[in-house]
């Protein structure tokens, strides 16, 4: 537990002035954060040093071409998706004798590239928009797993599935009911207070639902791979997509609610 505290003490310390103050150290924030994730995945499918070179290369062209759209309504330039599906199809050619970089595996990171650039591609968009919209999105998916984690604790006696075992109903309800309540409040006093509160009840209701699933889908990938955590980074919180599974889909999902907030 005391490495859990100093470890988030210290990433709210580096990151907090970072986020506040937007611009450019915020965007290398950003790409470090999303080049760490990246990584995670990385280290699970490829080995070969020369094959992870392409992989970065092509994920970080795919980031800031998202990124230079600056626009959520055109966050995905179809020209450059289609040069990174021949980089990865060029790619399996000349891996067709490495057992250990098969058609799977490539689709699995043509998938996880789109994903990730494209999530923390909105988020870097997001910010650029609104602090208080960036917040909004953190806060829903942060009190959301803070309050399923303890009511979970205290309450929890229905288990959702295997993915997750620790998981339970009540924690995911009782998490939904808090998480969207904050996020909630937190929205009418400091972002729009005249905004239909049935429609802000229902998009802040979806979010929650949505982050919780990606977490879930992380949770997955974990399984399959028979490992606790992605990484170490962050003593007792694991690695970067431990923290980021669920404001990861929420970001996406924020993508279709942004025109009517």
């Amino acid at each position: 537990m005391k490495k859990r505290i100093i470890s988030a003490i210290v990433a709210l310390i580096i990151a907090i002035p970072l986020v506040y103050k937007g611009g450019i150290p915020f965007y290398f924030l950003a790409v470090i954060i999303a080049l760490l994730a990246f990584k995670e995945i990385l280290d699970l499918l490829v080995k070969n040093y020369w094959n992870r070179l392409v992989c970065y290369i092509s994920y970080l062209f795919l980031l800031g071409a998202s990124i230079n759209e600056n626009s959520l309504d055109k966050i995905l330039d179809f020209k450059v998706l289609g040069i990174i599906l021949l980089i990865y199809g060029c790619l399996l050619l000349r891996n067709y004798k490495n057992k250990d970089f098969n058609v799977q595996k490539c689709f699995y990171l043509i998938g996880v590239t789109i994903l990730l650039d494209l999530s923390f591609a909105t988020l870097i968009i997001i910010r650029n928009m609104s602090l208080l919209y960036f917040i909004y999105i953190f806060l829903i998916t942060i009190m959301t797993d803070t309050f399923a984690q303890s009511i979970g604790i205290l309450f929890g006696k229905h288990k959702i599935n295997e993915i997750s075992p620790n998981k339970t109903w009540e924690g995911c309800l009782g998490g939904a009911f808090f998480g969207v309540l904050i996020s909630i409040l937190f929205y009418l006093f400091f972002i729009n207070q005249d905004i239909n509160i049935f429609l802000l009840i229902f998009i802040t209701l979806i979010l929650s639902i949505i982050g919780q699933l990606g977490d879930l889908f992380f949770s997955q990938i974990k399984r399959n791979y028979k490992i606790k955590d992605f990484s170490n980074i962050m003593p007792g919180h694991g690695g970067i997509l431990d923290r980021f599974d669920s404001v990861i889909f929420a970001s996406l999902a924020f993508i279709y609610f942004i025109s009517f907030l």
